[in-house]
């Protein structure tokens, strides 16, 4: 078993964990209405499809932000070394589970389905990377993060025949949010890193919702 450090980073003193906490519990009330409403309007305004997209995507931006602030919250531990899986995890489902929605839309396109196909396949083996591995191969997970969250740019043109001009315009921003973000995620040395990071996280995460919103 490797020592504390290794599993878990630096230790936060009460006033980083006290930003950090704030910040995430922000983010988990948000995503908890947001897609109460969410699905509510699909239910409302869309088909029984989009409703099936807006709540698998839903149900992985609650899952994310849930097991985000566990595991961040909880002090060093058994638990949490077992909680970091799950949020690790927890990310690829996230991305993957954002991207359903948009490419819902635009499935009609061969490049689009299989796109969707291998972005829950690559969620899937992130997973098992995580869960089977755990504690090593960060900087590989990152890696895989980031290619999975910019992988929609080799279907970007019949994904925008199919969505508003809003909601990619918002995908892009958010996925830009999100990128810069990383470099504060690895910045462990700078005081707040990670209520920082995560206050990127919770950004891009709201101007994705707004995209998904404006898309169904």
């Amino acid at each position: 078993m490797t020592d504390s450090r290794f599993r878990f980073g630096r230790h936060y003193d009460y006033y980083e964990l006290l930003a950090d906490g704030i910040v995430h519990g922000i983010g988990v009330v948000l995503a908890l209405v947001g897609v109460t409403a969410l699905i509510f309007h699909a239910a409302t305004s869309a088909g029984t499809a989009e409703v099936l997209a807006a709540t698998i995507y839903g149900t992985g931006l609650i899952l994310s932000l849930g097991v985000s602030f566990l595991y961040n919250m909880l002090p060093h531990s058994t638990l949490k070394w077992h909680l970091r899986r799950a949020d690790h995890s927890a990310i690829f489902v996230l991305i993957a589970a954002t991207y359903t929605p948009f490419l819902h839309k635009a499935s009609s396109d061969p490049v689009v389905f299989a796109l969707l196909v291998c972005i829950w396949t690559m969620a899937a083996l992130g997973i098992a990377l995580k869960c089977l591995l755990p504690g090593r191969y960060d900087r590989l997970a990152i890696l895989l993060y980031i290619l999975m969250g910019w992988s929609g740019l080799v279907a970007f043109r019949p994904i925008a025949d199919h969505l508003p001009p809003l909601s990619m315009l918002l995908i892009v921003i958010g996925g830009i949010v999100y990128t810069v973000g990383v470099i504060f995620h690895v910045w462990e040395r700078l005081r707040f890193q990670n209520a920082i990071w995560h206050g990127f996280v919770v950004t891009a995460a709201a101007i994705h919702y707004v995209a998904v919103l404006s898309a169904i």
